[in-house]
Parts: structure tokens; sequence; C-alpha cells
């Protein structure tokens, strides 16, 4: 019995995830001809709200569009990455075609030009007209079409923010070229780049040195993540870079972890709190999404005044808490320490009595709010 429950929820499970992918075709007259779309939908999407969502344009979808579905899916699940809208373009038969570059200059010719301007000129434009589309949009690739996003970013004001280029044939002069732009890029660009010990010889020596020369820049708007698998052959390597390409675009949207905590935050010149904000404005800039602050990263911040002595934060602190939770202790919890270290014990003291009312929030009781209050009380004689 208890097999066939878990085979069912099981179906369950493939039957809401399948809900959510539609697949469609778009007319081009840049190709010329009728070019097959996958498209899979947030969960809860719905055409009756003003939510957003960043795009994923997933090359060769004919195989690569379901480890990238599949992905974003779960981490937005869990809160690691927003929303999004993945969108597969298959090219079983095409690749070759839509990939085509010169040899002279290495950049896209012919039946290559075409699906370039299909890609920037028709696709988006009508992915946009038609779904809630946000700006923030991430262009994913393998092999030839890892080699072919990076074109976007050769054209100003790149289409695309995010690239995740797995294990790419690079064409020659792409050595030169992607080093150069992403030194002077002047946007937040996130660039991905993988590759395994079992690529070919070419794609593993081509690979590496365009590591090498992108390790190197100094540029505050490139975010810039590279791993090399050992074990994963060419064809099974996207399943290994697709979660840490996510894990590293993403980054900013993620709870504050120990290491950004440990690493970051406990040994910054200047205020906790405003890395905090800035770390919420960076989302909604980035993403377009008024992300409520997480109770794990006032906890982080609170934990930081408190590791460094630097009571002062409190105020700031306790103020944004309010605004954020306003019927919980949270907010009432740091002004009181703001006062009670500051030498306002009075103060303190009422702010710890008067946040009795509110609701318990992240281990902060209303005994430990009482507890606190009387303890002033008997140190100082109220």
């Amino acid at each position: 019995m208890k097999q066939l429950l878990s085979i069912l929820l099981v179906l369950c499970s493939v039957s809401n995830f399948n809900a959510q992918v539609k697949y469609e075709t778009i007319e081009s007259a840049k190709l010329g001809e009728a070019r097959e779309l996958k498209i899979q939908f947030p969960r809860g999407y719905s055409a009756n709200d003003d939510t957003k969502y960043p795009l994923f344009i997933v090359l060769d979808g004919d195989y690569l569009f379901e480890a990238v579905a599949g992905n974003v899916d779960y981490y937005s699940y869990w809160e690691d990455m927003p929303a999004a809208i993945v969108v597969g373009v298959n090219q079983y038969d095409k690749r070759y075609d839509d990939c085509m570059y010169s040899e002279q200059n290495s950049l896209p010719i012919e039946t290559g030009a075409n699906f370039f301007e299909f890609i920037g000129m028709e696709l988006i434009p009508y992915l946009e007209k038609k779904y809630k589309t946000a700006n923030f949009r991430v262009a994913v690739g393998h092999g030839e079409t890892a080699n072919f996003i990076n074109y976007f970013l050769l054209k100003p004001n790149p289409i695309f923010k995010g690239y995740i280029a797995i294990s790419p044939e690079l064409a020659p002069k792409m050595l030169d070229y992607l080093p150069e732009v992403l030194g002077k890029i002047p946007s937040k660009t996130f660039y991905y780049l993988a590759n395994t010990n079992n690529d070919s010889s070419s794609i593993k020596k081509m690979t590496d040195a365009l590591n090498t020369d992108i390790s190197v820049l100094d540029n505050k708007n490139l975010f810039y993540k590279f791993n090399n698998f050992e074990k994963p052959s060419h064809y099974s390597v996207p399943t290994h870079a697709i979660p840490n390409a996510i894990e590293s675009i993403f980054k900013v949207f993620q709870p504050i972890s120990k290491d950004e905590y440990t690493e970051t935050i406990l040994k910054l010149e200047g205020s906790p709190v405003e890395y905090l904000q800035e770390k919420y404005k960076t989302i909604y800039d980035l993403f377009g999404i008024k992300k409520q602050i997480l109770i794990n990263d006032f906890k982080a911040i609170s934990a930081a005044i408190e590791k460094t002595q630097q009571f002062e934060y409190y105020e700031a602190l306790g103020k944004i808490a309010r605004d954020e939770y306003p019927k919980t202790l949270l907010g009432s919890y740091y002004l009181a320490r703001f006062y009670e270290e500051t030498g306002d014990t009075k103060k303190a003291m009422r702010t710890y009595q008067t946040g009795y009312t509110f609701d318990e929030v992240a281990g902060i009781t209303k005994d430990i709010m009482l507890e606190k209050a009387e303890a002033i009380k008997v140190d100082f004689g109220y």
C-alpha cells in the first residue's frame, strides 16, 4: 500500500511539474521557418497580477531545457533564486547552421547571423509581449551554443545579464573578444564558465586559457565563476554545471550564509545594516523584486553587531525590522538593545515592556522581553 501511495505521489508531482510546461511554435522571418519552443512557467504563474519573472533562454533546448528547467524550479521552490520563466529553443538538426561563424573574424555569418537576429529581434520581443518577463535574462549554452551566447556580449547594451557557458567550443578570436569586453562591461554582468577533464583537448585548452584571462580582470561589474569538473563526460557535464551556475548568479538573492557572515560581514569597516540594505537594493535593481528581508538575514546582522560590539547600529536595524515585520517583537528588541547599550536604560526598559504586545519571532519571546525589562529595573532601581 505504501509503495502504491509513493508511486501516486511521484505521478502527481510529475503531472504538476509538466502542467507548467507549454510547447509552442514561433514563425520566424529571420530564419524563414518555424522554430519549436519549450516554455516552463513558475509555480503559481498567473496573468492576473503584476509579478514579472527573470527569463532563461536555453539553446540546445531539445536536450538542455529539462536540465535547466528542473534546477530553476528546484532552486526557486527553496527561494534560493527568484521564480523564473525558462524557454528552450529546439535546435535538433539545426545546430550547425544556427552556430555558423566566419573563419576570418569568428563572428556569425549567414544562417548563424540569422539565428542571432532571431533570438534578439524576434524571440525575446515575442516572449516579452506574450508573457510577464523581467529585464533580467540569462542565456545558456553547451558546446557550440555555449560559444554562440557570447556573441550577445559583443553588442552594445547586451540583452542578457547572465551567461552560462558549459564546455564551449570557442571560436578562435573569442579568446581575444571576451576578456576585452568583460573587462570593460559597464553594468552588472554574471558570467559562468565550466569545462570537464573529459572534454576534447581543444575545448579544454581554450576554456582553460579563457578562464586564465578572465580571472585577472578587475571590473566591479563582472561577477565571474569557473568550475572544472574531473569525471563527467562532455555530454553529462551540464547536469553538474547548471546548479553551480544558478548558485553563483543568484548568490545575492540567497539568505546570508555562514561564509558570507564570517568572510564578509564580520570584516566590514562600515555598517552591517547598510550592507543588508544594499543586498536587498541589489535584488530589486537586478530582478525587479521587492523581496522582504529574511528573518535569517536580520539574525545574521544582529549577531555581527553583538560580535563586534557596534551597538549603535541596532537603532537602524530596529527601524528596518519594524517596517518589515511590524507585528513582531523584532524591531522593539533591536531598539531596546540600542537604548540599553548606549546608556538610555529607562527607554530600553519601556521598549522591552511595550514589546510584550507583539508576536514572538526568531527566538525572541515575550518572556525574554519582560526578563530584560525587569533586570534593568532591578539594576537601576526604577
